[in-house]
C-alpha cells in the first residue's frame, strides 16, 4: 500500500508538471493559427479592435492601400517566411521592418513605414516566424528570429544587387531581433539599424512578464525555460541584445517611450550603454510601448531620418567581420 501511495503521488506530481510547463509554453511561446489572424484585412482589424487608437489604424489602413507584392524565403529550419515587398521608388535604399510579439507588420510597421515612403525608401516589412502567414507556431523572443533577419538581408541582396543599402528597422521584439542580429556577420550592405523599445535580452524580459503576472520570477522563471527547451525547442540561453551589440559595427539608434509598462524604458538605457559602434538614442515622454512615433511624430521623424540620412551617406566598409 505505501508503495502504491508513492506511486500515485509521484505520477500526480509528474503530471502537474507537465501541465505547468504546457501552460508556460502556450502563455510565452505558442501563437495558434487563429490567433495569428493570417490576412493583411484581419491585421487592420486587430489594430481597430485591440488599440482604437486612430493616427495608428489612419496609418496601417493607408499601408494596406499600397501596392504590394507578396514574398517569401526559406528560414534555416525549414519554415516558410513571408512578406510585403514596397517599391517606392528607383533608388537602391530598402528598409527591412520587424514586428513584436504577438503583434502583426501592420501594426508595429504602420509608422516606420510612413517615414521609409516619405524618404523614398523602398520597404520590406516581414512577418516573424509564427506571425501572420509566415509557418510556425513557436515564437523564441529573437533566439531564432535573429537568424531569419541575416537571412532576409541575403534576400534582398540576392535579389536587388550588390549595391543595394540596407537599413534594419524593428519595434519590441522586433527591435531586439535586429540588435541580436548585428552581432552576426552582416554583409556590409547593412548600414544602420534602428530599434523602438528593445528588450535588453529573453530572459529579463519573461522574468518582468512573470512578475507583472504575480509570478515570482525566480519560481516562474526557470519552468518557462524548461518549457522552451523541451517543447519549442528552443534554448533562452541566448544573452540578447545587450550581449549582442557589444560586437555591432554598423550605427545603431534607440527610440523608447519613457511611460512603456511593458518593456521598461530602462532595458534601452542598458542596451545604449553596452553599444559597441556609432549610436544616438531618443527618449519620447509620456509614450506607452510602441507608440513613441506617436506621442511625438515631429520629434520622431526629424530624429531617425536625420540618422538615416547619415548612416546610407556614409561608405560601405568591404566587411564587418
Amino acid at each position: 500500500m505505501p508503495f502504491l501511495i508513492l506511486g500515485i503521488a509521484v505520477f500526480l506530481l509528474v503530471l502537474a508538471f507537465v501541465a505547468i510547463l504546457l501552460w508556460c509554453y502556450r502563455k510565452a511561446f505558442y501563437f495558434s493559427n487563429a490567433q495569428k489572424k493570417i490576412g493583411t484585412r484581419a491585421s487592420v482589424d486587430q489594430v481597430r479592435d485591440e488599440l482604437s487608437h486612430d493616427p495608428m489604424l489612419h496609418l496601417a489602413e493607408e499601408l494596406e492601400g499600397c501596392e504590394s507584392e507578396s514574398v517569401s524565403i526559406r528560414s534555416r529550419d525549414g519554415l516558410t517566411l513571408c512578406g510585403r515587398y514596397y517599391h517606392i521608388s528607383d533608388q537602391n535604399h530598402l528598409e527591412i521592418l520587424f514586428h513584436g510579439w504577438r503583434s502583426n507588420a501592420l501594426r508595429d510597421g504602420c509608422g516606420g513605414a510612413k517615414l521609409a515612403r516619405d524618404a523614398g525608401y523602398n520597404l520590406l516589412i516581414v512577418d516573424q516566424r509564427a506571425h501572420g502567414s509566415s509557418d510556425g507556431n513557436t515564437i523564441t523572443f529573437g533566439v531564432k528570429e535573429k537568424y531569419d533577419c541575416l537571412d532576409w538581408v541575403n534576400y534582398a541582396i540576392d535579389r536587388f544587387g550588390n549595391d543595394v543599402r540596407i537599413l534594419l528597422g524593428g519595434v519590441s521584439m522586433g527591435a531586439a531581433t535586429v540588435l541580436m542580429a548585428s552581432s552576426l556577420p552582416l554583409p556590409p550592405n547593412v548600414v544602420g539599424i534602428t530599434a523602438d523599445c528593445p528588450y535588453s535580452s529573453p530572459e529579463a524580459i519573461i522574468r518582468k512578464v512573470c512578475r507583472d503576472m504575480g509570478i515570482p520570477d525566480r519560481l516562474g522563471y526557470p519552468f518557462v525555460r524548461i518549457s522552451a527547451r523541451l517543447i519549442g525547442r528552443v534554448s533562452l540561453a541566448d544573452p540578447g541584445a545587450v550581449e549582442a551589440v557589444r560586437h555591432a559595427k554598423v550605427p545603431i539608434m534607440l527610440m523608447h517611450g519613457e511611460e512603456d509598462d511593458f518593456v521598461p524604458f530602462s532595458m534601452s538605457l542598458e542596451i545604449l550603454d553596452a553599444i559597441a559602434s556609432d549610436k544616438k538614442f531618443l527618449a519620447i515622454p509620456r509614450a506607452g510601448h510602441g507608440l513613441a512615433y506617436f506621442y511625438d511624430t515631429e520629434t520622431y521623424t526629424r530624429e531617425v531620418t536625420a540618422f538615416k540620412l547619415a548612416c546610407l551617406k556614409q561608405p560601405p566598409s568591404l566587411s564587418y567581420h
